[in-house]
């Protein structure tokens, strides 16, 4: 699926890039872990960004967490976007994030506009 979105990406004209993300915590020594969280796409093009997560399924919501936590911690207001196989229609979520189907982000060409 990450293939066929790449793919779509390139032909709409967008530089397509991976993401990184450095989280820092603490565990219960209190010694500081550090994490590495990535971003399956970063897409620019112009003064347009776009952050993209690939899920085929988002069965539970610690699958939804999983793939929005790097999303979350950008920290800017760019556009923040989970395009998985099951959503049934695009919506945002209480984050801000825009759930998308993979059948819609590949029919409309200004589906990355909701």
């Amino acid at each position: 699926m990450e293939n066929i979105i790449f793919n779509e990406l390139k032909i709409r004209g967008f530089n397509v890039d991976v993401g990184v993300i450095t989280q820092y915590e603490s565990n219960e020594k209190e010694n500081g872990l550090r994490k590495q969280l990535e971003i399956d796409f970063v897409c620019n093009k112009g003064s347009k960004r776009y952050y993209i997560q690939s899920a085929y399924a988002l069965p539970d919501q610690a699958k939804i967490e999983q793939e929005q936590r790097p999303l979350i911690r950008t920290g800017d207001s760019f556009k923040k976007i989970i395009i998985t196989k099951d959503a049934p229609a695009p919506y945002y979520n209480d984050s801000g994030i825009l759930i998308m189907n993979l059948y819609d982000f590949l029919l409309n060409d200004r589906s990355l506009e909701y």
